[in-house]
Order: C-alpha cells, then sequence, then structure tokens
C-alpha cells in the first residue's frame, strides 16, 4: 500500500525564512529518485535547487512559480511504496544504521539546505483495483511506487450526501388573526413576500390597508437597493507601479535599513593619484617569461592594498555586539566586494584574504564574479564578510557615500580613474586621479583611526612600492 509524504520547504540556512518558487522541475505523476532535483527557488541570497528526500511518484505540488513559501510550508507529496520494518529499529522509531537507505528516503545531510532525514507523516489511504498494466515499465521500486501511487490518485474522497427533510426558508407565521379584511391588500403582501403580522396598520383599531403595505415595500426596497449598491472604489493613477519588495531586492531593502537605524556611520574620502598603480599594473600584465601570470586586475590591487591596510588598523576590521555593549575584533579578513547582476546588488566574498597575494585575490574575484552572473552564488559564498570593497567606478562615478553592509564596521568606496589635471613634483600635469571614500561605524573607532587607514590606503595606490614591506 502507498505511503504519501509530504515534503516541506527546509531551512536553507542563513537565517532565511522564506523562499520564491522559480521553476518547477516536475509535475505530478512523474517518479523521482532519492535527493533528485525537484524545484528551484529563490532565496534573498542566492538561487537554488532543492532536492527531495523520497523517492517515489508525486502525487501533488504546492504553489505556482512565483509563489513566496515560508520555511517549513509544504512544497510537494510524494508515494513510496510499501515500508518493510527495518532490523535495529527499536519500538521509539530510533535506528541503529542503515535505516534511511531502507526507507528509501535520503539518508544524507543536504548541505546549505538544513534537511536531514525525513519525518514521514501517513495518510489514509483508500485502496480501489486498479489495472497492472503500466504505461511506462518500471522496476523495482519505482514500479511499486508508480503502482501504489495509481491507487492513491484513483481513490478519490466518498461524499455521502445526508438529505434531510426540512421546512423552506422563511418565517414560521404564528398561529393567531390578522388584522386584514381586503384580499388584494393579502394579494400585495402575498406578492411581495411581506409578512402582514410584522406590518402596523394606520386604519380604525390597527387595520392593515393597502397603503401601509405600500409602505412597507417601498421600505423594503430602500434597504435591499442601501446593501446591493456598489461602493465607489477611487480611481488609481494608471502611471502607478507596484513592485513587491522580496527576493534579492527585499533583502537588500532589509540590511540597509537595518545599517542606517543601528550603525552612526560616518565618512571621509581623499583624491589619490592612481598613475605610479596603473604602471605597476601594466608592467605585472606585460611580464613574460617565468614572471608570467594570470592578468592582474585593478579590484585585485586595490583589495590586496585593502587586506595590508587592515592589518595596520584591525579597528576596522570588527563589529559590534550591541547587545553585550561589546566591539568584536576578528582575526580573520574576508574581504567582500559588491557585484551588479541581473538579479540586483550581491556581495560575494573572498575567504582569508589576508592569507592571498593579488594574483590569489584576482582569480577568486573573477570566479566569484562569474558564480555572481550566472545566479550559481550559495549562500554561504554570500554571508560573513568583514569588510567590503566598493568599486562603484565601473558605473562612470567618481564618488559616493556608501552605506556600510551590516554588520561590518567600514566599507571602502572607489570612484572611476581618469587623467585630471595634477600637480606633480611641483608642477602642473594629467595624471591618473581617483577619490578614495572610507564610510565606517562611529563606534568601533574615531575620525584618527579612519583618516589614518584612508591615508595609507591613498599611499599605496600613489606609491605602490610602499607595498613592499608586508609582502
Amino acid at each position: 500500500m502507498a505511503q504519501v509524504l509530504e515534503f516541506k520547504l527546509p531551512d536553507l540556512g542563513e537565517g532565511l525564512t522564506e523562499a520564491e518558487i522559480v521553476r518547477w522541475l516536475v509535475e505530478v505523476g512523474d517518479v523521482v529518485a532519492v535527493d533528485q532535483p525537484v524545484v528551484e527557488v529563490e532565496t534573498a541570497k542566492a538561487m537554488v535547487e532543492v532536492p527531495c528526500p523520497y523517492g517515489g511518484v508525486v502525487t501533488a505540488r504546492y504553489g505556482e512559480e512565483g509563489t513566496e513559501l515560508p520555511v517549513g510550508a509544504p512544497l510537494l507529496t510524494v508515494a513510496v511504496g510499501s515500508v518493510e520494518p527495518v532490523a535495529g529499529r527499536d519500538d521509539s522509531g530510533g535506528s541503529t544504521g542503515g535505516g534511511a537507505a531502507e526507507s528509501g528516503t535520503s539518508g544524507n545531510v543536504l548541505v546549505g539546505y538544513g534537511t536531514g532525514a525525513p519525518v514521514a507523516r501517513r495518510r489514509r489511504v483508500r485502496p480501489t483495483p486498479v489495472s497492472a498494466e503500466s504505461s511506462v515499465p518500471a522496476t523495482g521500486i519505482e514500479a511499486s511506487a508508480r503502482a501504489d501511487a495509481e491507487t492513491y490518485m484513483a481513490a478519490g474522497p466518498t461524499v455521502a450526501a445526508a438529505v434531510t427533510s426540512a421546512p423552506k426558508s422563511g418565517v414560521v407565521e404564528p398561529q393567531g388573526p390578522v388584522a386584514v379584511i381586503s384580499p388584494l391588500v393579502r394579494k400585495l403582501a402575498r406578492q411581495h413576500g411581506l409578512d402582514l403580522r410584522q406590518i402596523v396598520g394606520t386604519g380604525r383599531d390597527g387595520l392593515i390597508l393597502r397603503t401601509d403595505v405600500e409602505s412597507a415595500v417601498r421600505a423594503a426596497d430602500e434597504e435591499s437597493a442601501a446593501v446591493t449598491e456598489p461602493v465607489t472604489q477611487p480611481k488609481a493613477e494608471p502611471s502607478v507601479e507596484r513592485i513587491p519588495l522580496r527576493g534579492v531586492r527585499g533583502a537588500v531593502a532589509d540590511k540597509l535599513s537595518r545599517s542606517r537605524r543601528e550603525i552612526p556611520d560616518a565618512t571621509c574620502w581623499v583624491d589619490a593619484d592612481a598613475t605610479e598603480l596603473m604602471a605597476a599594473r601594466a608592467a605585472m600584465n606585460a611580464a613574460g617569461g617565468t614572471a608570467a601570470g594570470p592578468k592582474v586586475s585593478v579590484l585585485a590591487l586595490l583589495a590586496r592594498i585593502c587586506t595590508a591596510a587592515l592589518a595596520r588598523f584591525p579597528e576596522l576590521n570588527s563589529t559590534v555586539d550591541a547587545d553585550a555593549r561589546e566591539i568584536v575584533r576578528l582575526a580573520g579578513i574576508h574581504l567582500g566586494f559588491a557585484a551588479q547582476t541581473e538579479r540586483g546588488l550581491v556581495v560575494p566574498v573572498v575567504r582569508d584574504a589576508h592569507t592571498r597575494n593579488a594574483e590569489s585575490i584576482g582569480e577568486e574575484i573573477a570566479r566569484l564574479t562569474g558564480a555572481a552572473r550566472d545566479g550559481k552564488l550559495t549562500p554561504a559564498q554570500l554571508t560573513g564578510g568583514t569588510f567590503t570593497l566598493n568599486n562603484y567606478g565601473v558605473f562612470g562615478v567618481d564618488g559616493s557615500t556608501p552605506i556600510i553592509n551590516h554588520p561590518e564596521a567600514a566599507m571602502l568606496g572607489v570612484g572611476r580613474i581618469m587623467p585630471k589635471p595634477w600637480v606633480y613634483e611641483g608642477e602642473l600635469a594629467v595624471r591618473q586621479v581617483v577619490q578614495l571614500s572610507l564610510t565606517f561605524d562611529h563606534r568601533v573607532c574615531d575620525g584618527g583611526t579612519a583618516g589614518g587607514f584612508l591615508r595609507y590606503v591613498a599611499d599605496c595606490v600613489e606609491q605602490p612600492a610602499v607595498l613592499l614591506r608586508t609582502l
């Protein structure tokens, strides 16, 4: 006999509470294997495929594409074959080993999804004789599951219609005389469905006249018109469009709003002559022979400068525990960088950036950027950053006052690098100039520390040889 198991939206990790259905990968009636992806969902952090921990036939799906479901809501139901008792399982349902494999369900912990061994929920199944033939040949668990599922789906609920005799709806007229003499008055009241005993007569001794019935008819018509009259709604402006804040856009909105509410930030900025940095990069990329290697981007060089600056000013590689009223300084540097994608702004994280050189950082940035554009970043690759580098110069702007990526303590912004008049060695010259801005949490440090950090970054941009001290 088939057992119908309900698969609920699992906890996708990193504190996510809901996900939007992007695309169903199975239809009702499809046979699925254990750990087969059944639906593609979009969370606030990434787009992921969710595997089903059961093997059998899909009997129902919950939610259309575009529907947002909370964690724990049903995703689909699967009819699996009969489950034999497993040796070594005690009365309480515990197992001494191998239970997951023998029950036709996943025994693996689905990394990133937070699902473990499933909890089966029995539903009453009404067996109905069905044809032994199957349109699709199958063997093993698939044949058993398909046959049981067909039995389950063919046995619809039996509805017993209980018919009881009851009087027709209406007011039960009490017994007794009615103060009406004219048959025409009775006929008029009957035509309009009026209870003569509810009408107060205006004639002698309370006699009900024709005018009394007509007044009651008018009153009933006015009351009915007042109830059924549609309420006129104000017309919406045709140019107004309402866009739900959900998915990546909703997560960005929540995080930036929280940052503004909780972090007392301040911003300082400085212009720097990046001519020598650009020349150094060109020399690196033009090197041949044993010195040749992958191309190094400007962002990779700036990231390496950030790690060197954070080693000198560790106050900015920290976070604030507001509940404990403590500043938590972090040992490792996990460098986030802002990346604009079709799904919106995301911040992938380069893990252990303090242990990498410019070439290694550049390779990791390129890998994460490609995954971001393809929508394949996992929640783990989008969280855990300790400092963020924001290169808004790619949008053709010079400066900005970025909002800190909560719960970090600082963010370095980089504008476009472009030729500008600059005083160099006492003479006016055209140099490659960039504006650098640092937004920092004023709780973790004062302006002197922030200014020292930004000045060191500017010195490294103007004289890349300064980095040789830390290599």
